[in-house]
């Protein structure tokens, strides 16, 4: 959530920023007039408490005459301090509900628009010419069926569409993956972490995926648990209600979970193969700084995710999402898109937001620095989201013969394996 002083302060900020989201502006209003309601009505608890504190003082020492009056005013003031106290606690929770409404402040050099307004930032590697080369590249599930190693029908009838099973190399290539992007994350100074995949209603709200997020979330009604669509939400509540000294920061987490999520409002798009799936795997960094160093630390995580597509041999832009386009807990947004040769295009492989406070203040987390105690900065980055990855490595390393050149960096980790090789019909 947003600072309520800044909110006050500057309505026209919020109001300017929800507008660039695409969201209602009328809630800027809204809260401003449940905030300013709590606030008087607080002060008029307050005012009303010390008045019956110093009645209760007066009647001890009143005449007989003058007690019997006070005692009706008491009565009275009574009754006044619980219809105040009603009053104030209403207004303070209209409050919080509209305050976990709004988005966070959207940063002023996103760009504005939808989804097609992004502004890309840099782009590289080379797109291979396979005209030139002399073959027609094959999609993933193609290849991953030549080298055994993705299995879609299976897994639709076992769980339903958009499941799969990584077998034989597929499911070596997911282990080298996620053990390359351990690594690189640890050589960083991550500190590797294995998170819950459930976690509690309060976790999920904090990291604002009960938002605009909650259609494409899964609910376990009997345990009133959430299944994670990333470790980031572990991630972030894992200092929930603490206050961490200063001298500690930045404290940086590497996450490695499996993701649900429901993909509603993609029926109809990439239903072939294992780009968008309901589970999946993934290796995301997390890390809690100081407000004021956000944005270098933002800079920071998307070098680590321009290192990682780089290690990986893959051509890719990275682009600067727009306002419409961002999440509930965003200011900023960096999006890292891999080449896609069978799609013609670029697709989102990683990405990184700097949640600025939105998040810690909704869960409580804080700094201590000397006397003072204020809320800290989160930021997220997606390192390896599993099953896109494989997708963009077999697409853009296949040759002819429907084999896979092995990137370096995942060689290690495959038993030295330069080249996933067909298998025997």
């Amino acid at each position: 959530m947003i600072d309520l002083r800044l909110l006050r302060e500057d309505p026209d900020r919020v109001r300017a920023s929800q507008r660039a989201r695409g969201e209602d502006v009328a809630l800027v209003d809204s809260l401003l007039s449940a905030d300013e309601r709590r606030r008087s009505s607080g002060v008029r608890f307050d005012e009303l408490r010390a008045e019956q504190r110093s009645l209760g003082k007066l009647i001890p020492k009143a005449s007989a005459d003058e007690k019997a009056e006070l005692l009706k005013r008491a009565e009275q003031l009574k009754a006044d301090v619980k219809a105040a106290d009603a009053e104030r606690n209403a207004a303070d929770t209209e409050t919080q509900e509209l305050l976990l409404r709004l988005g966070n402040l959207v940063h002023p050099d996103v760009p504005v628009g939808g989804e097609e307004d992004f502004v890309t930032l840099e782009t590289h590697g080379e797109i291979r010419d396979f005209t030139a080369e002399g073959f027609e590249p094959k999609d993933h599930l193609e290849l991953g069926t030549i080298l055994g190693a993705i299995d879609t029908e299976r897994g639709a009838k076992v769980s339903g569409s958009r499941f799969y099973f990584l077998t034989g190399v597929g499911a070596l290539l997911e282990l080298a993956l996620v053990n390359a992007a351990i690594a690189q994350a640890t050589a960083a100074g991550f500190t590797p972490m294995l998170t819950p995949a459930l976690v509690r209603p309060q976790s999920m709200a904090g990291t604002g995926f009960l938002g605009q997020a909650a259609q494409d979330v899964y609910h376990l009604d009997k345990d009133d648990l959430y299944l994670v669509g990333t470790s980031e939400v572990a991630l972030a509540a894992y200092h929930m209600d603490e206050i961490i000294d200063a001298d500690r920061l930045p404290l940086r987490y590497a996450g490695f979970s499996p993701c649900f999520r429901r993909e509603a409002g993609s029926h109809g798009k990439d239903t072939r193969g294992i780009f968008r799936v309901h589970q999946f795997d993934k290796v995301e960094m997390f890390s809690y700084v100081a407000p004021e160093d956000s944005q270098a630390e933002h800079q920071r995580l998307l070098d680590w995710e321009k290192q990682w597509l780089t290690s990986l041999e893959l051509p890719f832009r990275v682009i600067d999402v727009a306002s419409a386009d961002l999440g509930s807990s965003a200011s900023r947004k960096f999006d890292c898109e891999a080449w896609i040769p069978t799609q013609g295009k670029y697709r989102e492989l990683t990405s990184t937001s700097d949640c600025t406070e939105y998040q810690s203040r909704r869960l409580q987390i804080r700094v201590r620095d000397g006397k003072q105690v204020r809320p800290l900065a989160t930021l997220n980055g997606t390192l390896c989201a599993v099953p896109r990855t494989i997708v963009a490595i077999l697409e853009n390393h296949q040759q002819a013969d429907g084999s896979v050149r092995v990137p370096e960096v995942l060689r290690p980790y495959l038993g030295g394996r330069e080249v996933l090789e067909p298998v025997a019909k």
